[in-house]
């Protein structure tokens, strides 16, 4: 007994042992899932003129290759540059980003595109056999401190809101402050969180200091998300969430949307240039389930908004590829279609029954 026990112990310690996985069990699984990608910055480039209908040499996303990977929804970036602030710009940037995912995307390929404003419209748009789009804001100067902004924007379709970006705003630090001072939200921040549970609309943590992290956590009503960050355990940036950051956002009912960007996933993200794999994405995947659990997961890719990608998951053509790598680590058909997709939705729906009280 005692030698099966040390036996055990040890087993513990190892590595998990991959399984080898058939072509056609990666596909069965792959179609089964309703693969949702919470950000996707390929707007920076539709609203300059990009047609993402042909395939392309360049970036990260267009048709062709979201077919080819089994894309079910993705929420496209309307991203809106702290250069914005000056001038008070960042509201008509923000309806130009809105336009862009409204017009050059989804009214220009309607065959492909349907936008969807709730999780069940996200359902039944892959039931059509079409792709979802959604829009999220990135950077919370977008409403320029106005929350009948917030409320036009919701009402053009948005459904999340990044509540930073690099810098801070008025009402809310970000974790790429300038000043380090770290504040939090203050008395406007937490009546923006208010109004942004009343709408329905799912409060991003992601691009927030610490302080605005746990401030947020406590004045929500509903549960709150990360829509692109990564493991701050494995790399060591402020952009990605410490684990008790994580263990708290899971409590709450919250999800983190794993990013895949090279510095947010790579072992020495600090490296010039940092350097990743799809292995290195499966690690912050392990992590956060161990300290948040299956239900704390998703996917929040950053293609077309990071540089660097990792060798393996070099575009959205690639999830069957990620798919393969968790089956042969042990994760179950259900439990991948809990990261790809229903835990997100659970998110939205609790976001959803929210509103209005």
């Amino acid at each position: 007994m005692r030698t099966l026990t040390a036996l055990a112990a040890i087993a513990a310690l190892l590595p998990a042992q991959t399984r080898r996985v058939s072509d056609d069990e990666v596909a069965q699984v792959h179609r089964a899932a309703l693969l949702i990608d919470t950000h996707n910055d390929v707007t920076s480039d539709t609203v300059k003129g990009l047609d993402i209908g042909p395939r392309r040499a360049k970036g990260h996303t267009d048709i062709p290759r979201l077919r080819e990977g089994g894309v079910g929804a993705v929420f496209f970036a309307a991203y809106v540059a702290k250069d914005y602030v000056t001038g008070n710009r960042s509201a008509h940037r923000t309806l130009e980003m809105i336009d862009t995912i409204r017009h050059d995307i989804v009214a220009r390929h309607p065959d492909t595109f349907t936008l969807a404003l709730t999780a069940d419209q996200i359902a039944a748009t892959r039931r059509a056999g079409k792709i979802a789009a959604l829009i999220g804001i990135e950077g919370g100067h977008a409403i320029e401190d106005s929350p009948r902004l917030l409320r036009t924007f919701y009402d053009l379709g948005v459904r999340y809101m990044t509540l930073t970006h690099t810098n801070d705003n008025h009402w809310a630090d970000s974790s790429g402050s300038a000043t380090q001072t770290n504040k939090g939200l203050n008395a406007l921040g937490r009546s923006i969180i208010a109004e942004m549970n009343r709408l329905g609309m799912m409060v991003d943590i992601s691009h927030a200091s610490d302080k605005t992290f746990w401030d947020v956590l406590a004045v929500s009503t509903a549960p709150v998300f990360a829509s692109h960050s990564s493991s701050r355990e494995l790399s060591a940036i402020p952009r990605n969430m410490t684990d008790e950051m994580i263990s708290a956002l899971a409590r709450k009912g919250g999800v983190v949307q794993i990013n895949f960007g090279c510095q947010f996933v790579a072992a020495d993200p600090k490296a010039k240039p940092p350097r990743a794999a799809l292995s290195d994405i499966i690690r912050h995947i392990q992590h956060v389930s161990k300290v948040g659990g299956i239900d704390a997961l998703g996917i929040g890719s950053d293609f077309d908004g990071v540089s660097c990608v990792p060798q393996g998951m070099e575009d959205v053509s690639r999830f069957p590829a990620l798919t393969r790598a968790l089956l042969e680590n042990g994760y179950t058909p259900e439990q991948i279609h809990k990261i790809y997709g229903g835990n997100l939705l659970r998110v939205m729906r609790a976001v959803e029954q929210k509103a209005g009280k």
